[in-house]
């Protein structure tokens, strides 16, 4: 098995093509003809996970953010990326990141936001796929729409502007998806489910809501469906998810 028979198959899943053209996607270290006996999935190619594939005996790591995103100067065990870098050339591991071609696939990042609030008929809300819009099951106050967005999610906490007196239409975007609040309630959404709203976001017309869950909240699940397209097509081969019990950068106290 070599690194192109992964990729091809997480390509027919999130074809690279549909990468954002800012984004950096793809196999960032190794070669599309490197041998893999084994294969780590996780959410960010941290030095601590490289460490677990070298400790687990994989050798090609999958994660959704690309490890390398801008230009690196230097590569020194100082520096979190550059620590992953220098792991990942010591002991010969490829790492590959499916980032906004995954946010848009299908059954990507975006649709599973969809599914978890169990969004009737969702769809698109624009070319883009980067944002889905349907009907909550059955319109509720937004109150108890945060309630609710916190039970799907498993979350302890969220942010959101004022509450509205009722919701039933709603659009969500993965990630920093802030840039999606006008079109979404352009197109109806009563609520905006996203993550890394800034401050003045919070600020929405009159009768809509925004409401943020959390950048890492909105897309973990994407590891799961990695593992599971590979386990689907490779159902023999080595894949696992990463052990780490906490891969959310941010903590709340």
């Amino acid at each position: 098995m070599t690194v192109k028979d992964i990729t091809d198959i997480l390509e027919t899943f999130a074809p690279l093509q549909d990468q954002e053209h800012w984004d950096n996607a793809g196999l960032c270290i190794g070669s599309p003809s490197d041998e893999v006996h084994g294969v780590l999935v996780g959410f960010d190619c941290t030095p601590a996970l490289v460490q677990e594939a070298i400790d687990r005996g994989a050798d090609l790591i999958v994660t959704h953010h690309p490890l390398i995103f801008n230009g690196l100067k230097r590569i020194a065990p100082d520096d979190p990326v550059g620590a992953a870098v220098y792991l990942a050339i010591r002991h010969g591991i490829a790492i590959y990141a499916a980032h906004t071609n995954a946010d848009k696939a299908a059954d990507g990042v975006n649709a599973l936001m969809a599914a978890r609030l169990g969004l009737v008929e969702p769809e698109p809300l624009d070319e883009s796929r980067l944002g889905f819009i349907g009907l909550l099951p059955e319109p509720m106050s937004g109150e108890a729409f945060c309630a609710y967005v916190k039970r799907c999610f498993r979350l302890e906490v969220l942010r959101c502007s004022a509450p509205v007196r009722e919701v039933a239409r709603v659009a969500t975007s993965c990630g920093a998806g802030s840039s999606f609040a006008e079109p979404a309630f352009a197109a109806g959404a009563d609520a905006f489910v996203t993550g890394d709203v800034s401050y003045h976001h919070f600020f929405v017309p009159e009768g809509h809501m925004i409401v943020d869950i959390g950048h890492f909240e909105s897309e973990v699940d994407i590891v799961a469906k990695f593992v599971s397209v590979l386990q689907e097509k490779l159902p023999t081969f080595a894949v696992c998810t990463t052990t780490q019990k906490h891969n959310n950068p941010i903590y709340y106290f």
